[in-house]
């Protein structure tokens, strides 16, 4: 079994990761492991397993005819049996499929605002579905949506994971803001991630708690989007309370240092973030989106977005309690652990992907 992860680059968002920690753990399990990033390079490059065969393509359009035949040359040079499409890359691993009928496609949706697709996208989407030998969401009301708008015969639902034996990389400066009052938001900086309805409720957290930090960390695309959040931190005068970062190629290292991990988003499918929060032992206080009460269970605070009030009134709390603050954490960490570690999916997509030729 010789299995492709195909992902349009390596940026540090949720599908990425979840591409670049499929090839990784796949690596130690099968025969052969291989990543594509078809437009650009990112952080996550440098999180690539040596075990894994990694490949550029540099794809510059949708329809680069050039990038096309490079990838199809190196599929069958390597001898690729499934290629493992993450998110928007279903579009170029369709073109693929048609080339090489014999190969397995999987789409892997990741996105709870697939559900709300229309016009030119949503058609080509489906017309694209015809040749998925089965579709992987990352949460039920996705395999629902999928079974009712799109054509492949076959939808699952697997759950995201993290590695809890990662090596964690120390930062080698600590973090401004004082320990125990570090709340951290792990999300690009884009819509729907809600960063403006985070930013106001924790003008409310500061006012009560000046010590209280926020630490964002995501690529910073220096749009209308980022830069209205911007001005929105100068108008509050957070500019010593709110920190953002970007990219960064170790996140967990920060997560490691703060107490309380937020996610603020309109919509969500079942978020990186959340699972990465557990496996750093965080307090989490999230939007009742797409999977999070799935995830977070009875182990975390849940918000409506957009209520300023029951969001910043969640993170005091946790920065006030200690000991339930300490609980928690304790009790979220050994959640996510149990239901969303690395070994809990590993023998389903092994066994999804041999499934797959029986079922040709």
């Amino acid at each position: 079994m010789r299995v492709l992860q195909l992902i349009d680059s390596l940026d540090l968002g949720g599908a990425e990761r979840l591409a670049v920690e499929y090839a990784n753990m796949l690596s130690k399990h099968i025969e052969g492991s291989y990543l594509c990033a078809s437009r650009s390079e990112g952080k996550l490059k440098s999180t690539i397993s040596n075990d894994v065969n990694y490949f550029f393509l540099k794809r510059k359009r949708t329809l680069d005819y050039n990038a096309i035949k490079r990838l199809n040359a190196y599929i069958k040079k390597e001898k690729i049996t499934i290629i493992h499409a993450h998110s928007t890359s279903y579009f170029i691993a369709t073109i693929l499929k048609v080339k090489n009928p014999s190969i397995i496609l999987i789409w892997h949706n990741h996105s709870g605002a697939s559900i709300n697709l229309s016009g030119i996208k949503m058609k080509v989407l489906r017309f694209c579905s015809k040749y998925f030998n089965t579709i992987i969401s990352v949460n039920e009301d996705l395999v629902a949506w999928a079974n009712k708008k799109l054509k492949s015969k076959k939808a699952i639902y697997l759950p995201n994971f993290v590695n809890f034996d990662k090596e964690i990389m120390p930062l080698q400066e600590k973090l401004k803001g004082e320990d125990g009052k570090r709340i951290v938001c792990l999300a690009n900086l884009r819509n729907p991630k809600g960063h403006h309805f985070l930013i106001e409720s924790f003008v409310s957290v500061q006012k009560e708690i000046p010590q209280a930090t926020l630490h964002l960390i995501g690529k910073d695309y220096n749009d209308e989007y980022s830069n209205t959040l911007k001005v929105l931190i100068k108008e509050h005068q957070l500019e010593e309370n709110v920190f953002i970062y970007g990219q960064l190629s170790n996140p967990e290292s920060v997560l490691e240092q703060c107490d309380i991990g937020v996610l603020a988003s309109s919509s969500e499918g079942l978020p990186m973030a959340l699972l990465e929060y557990g496996r750093a032992k965080l307090a989490v206080v999230v939007t009742d989106v797409g999977y999070c009460s799935e995830v977070v269970k009875d182990y975390g605070t849940f918000v409506t977005y957009g209520d300023i009030p029951a969001m910043s009134g969640a993170i005091q709390e946790y920065l006030t309690n200690t000991e339930k603050k300490e609980a928690y954490r304790n009790l979220f960490t050994a959640h996510i652990k149990n239901h969303y570690s690395e070994t809990h999916v590993r023998d389903q997509i092994i066994s999804l992907y041999n499934s797959s030729f029986e079922n040709i």
